[in-house]
């Protein structure tokens, strides 16, 4: 089956679980827009934690298009809490890998996309801040949705 997320211009809708640290689980709902420009890719987006006050993650990824045998891209995210965060997404099967971190903050996790069908994928993976778990999460992507 071929990728659609991250290769496909499409808007992504997003819902599920989200850890804290203390291992508290709580609801997270949100959007991800993926555009494909000649010079990068776009992702970006937010997920909104259902957490008393709430708490959003707004995101933007700049993501280097593939060379012509595919599979492994090179992307960027900066913000002022994790610095500037560097990954790189890579297609195994029916799944696509990330890893990234940041050498100056400290931050750095792995996220892992498993392809459900063309329209759905289930995200998991966790951030990290040196050795300890900031976060983690289980969620669903829904093209469309």
């Amino acid at each position: 089956m071929k990728h659609t997320y991250l290769f496909e211009p499409a808007v992504w809708g997003v819902a599920g679980k989200f850890w804290r640290a203390d291992g508290e689980e709580l609801e997270a709902v949100g959007r991800t827009e993926i555009a494909h420009r000649p010079e990068c890719w776009l992702l970006s987006g937010k997920v909104r934690v259902l957490s008393a006050p709430p708490v959003e993650f707004v995101h933007a990824y700049w993501i280097e298009p593939p060379g012509p045998h595919g599979g492994s891209v090179r992307w960027t995210f900066e913000n002022d809490m994790f610095g500037k965060l560097q990954g790189r997404y890579t297609t195994i099967g029916p799944s696509i890998m990330s890893v990234y971190g940041c050498e100056t903050s400290g931050y750095h996790g792995a996220e892992h996309l498993a392809q459900l069908d063309a329209d759905n994928y289930r995200s998991t993976g966790m951030l990290l801040l040196r050795d300890r778990i900031m976060y983690s999460w289980l969620m669903m992507l829904k093209r469309g949705g």
